[in-house]
């Protein structure tokens, strides 16, 4: 199974986008209809605690839940990047090839909204996130390059 459009929208210059990648299986870019291996498109939004951006929009084609592994591929590659795709099921096989890469599988009912998804990953985000979401941060953010000047500060030495 090969990509077969794929549609990204161009940050302005100078417009950083700091915060995570989430992917939703949807055919109609309002609500998550989509299993995941079946899925004949994704959006995908970059999420910050303020503000969500759509980045790209991504066609397969129509696919059967029919176990072929085959089909994975390409779209395990699209969502490089991604902290987490909403779908409404995924399977097992699925399940362990998204958390290999670092990309948390959200199971969600039929017909969820995706903005109400964002809203509630915002909410989360300002409140304190769960471990995914944190673990998911840290992965964008980095290591603190300054963590160690506290120690030094207070006379540690190795």
């Amino acid at each position: 199974m090969t990509l077969e459009r794929r549609m990204r929208v161009v940050a302005p210059e100078g417009d950083e986008l700091i915060g995570l990648k989430v992917a939703f299986a949807t055919t109609n870019m309002k609500t998550v209809n989509q299993h995941f291996g079946s899925a004949q498109s994704f959006a995908m939004y970059h999420v910050d605690p303020e503000r969500a951006v759509l980045l790209e929009a991504a066609e397969f084609g129509k696919l059967a839940q029919d176990g072929n592994e085959d089909k994975l591929a390409a779209k395990l590659d699209m969502l490089n990047g991604c902290a987490a795709v909403y779908c409404q099921a995924a399977g097992s096989s699925a399940v362990q090839q998204l958390l290999a890469r670092g990309i948390q599988p959200m199971k969600v009912s039929e017909n969820a909204e995706i903005s109400d998804l964002i809203e509630s990953l915002q909410d989360e985000m300002r409140q304190g996130p769960s471990s995914w979401v944190a673990k998911a941060i840290e992965r964008v953010k980095g290591p603190d390059m300054n963590r160690f000047d506290d120690m030094e500060a207070e006379g540690w030495s190795e």
